[in-house]
Parts: structure tokens; sequence; C-alpha cells
């Protein structure tokens, strides 16, 4: 996930009209928390907040899917364009390319 940020944050960099947070769903939210901040200062992360949701399942309108450890999900608007999840251990560098070819969804006027 640290790939999936570090990216992120360097395409938003890049392009000022470009949003990006990440949210992680977690039952221990101090555990998190901290791990979110160590992980912003490790890595120089300014462009995209690390927050948190003390709800593991996330919100029922989302339907995030259970067995996902990681999910990624693009909006422009209100319309979601862009939607992957990726189970324990299987988001790959690959798959951090194609999200990251995948932002011009949104970008796109």
């Amino acid at each position: 996930m640290t790939s999936l940020v570090k990216s992120l944050d360097a395409e938003v960099a890049k392009s000022p009209s470009l949003r990006s947070f990440v949210v992680v769903l977690t039952d221990d939210a101090d555990k998190t928390s901290a791990v979110l901040t160590k992980l912003a200062a490790e890595h120089g992360i300014k462009n995209v907040p690390l927050t948190l949701v003390d709800t593991p399942q996330g919100p029922p309108a989302y339907s995030i899917a259970k067995d996902a450890d990681v999910t990624v999900m693009m909006w422009r608007g209100v319309r979601v364009q862009v939607n992957h999840a990726f189970k324990d251990g299987g988001l790959t560098a690959s798959d951090i390319k194609t999200i990251v070819s995948e932002l011009p969804k949104i970008t796109a006027k």
C-alpha cells in the first residue's frame, strides 16, 4: 500500500486539480493512527491525507468487498469511475501502474 500512496502523492503534486485521500478501515484507531503518522513522516507524504474510520466493514453504501485488504475507488463528481479490490498481499506494482494509468478517467474534462 505504501507504493500506491507514494504514487498517488506524486500524481497529486503534478496535477493541482486532482484530489486523493486514503481511508483505512480499522478496529484499532489508536494503533492505526500511529502507523499512518509514521508512514507519512517516513515517506514524505504531503499531498494525500491519510485518514481512518473505526469501522472495519466501511460505510454500507460503498459495498466494500469483505475479503478485500485494499480497495481503490475513484470518483468524478458523485459517480465511481474506478473500483478495484485486492486481497491481502494481492496489490502488485503492476496493479499500481494500472491504477495510476486510470487517473485520466477522473481528471478528463
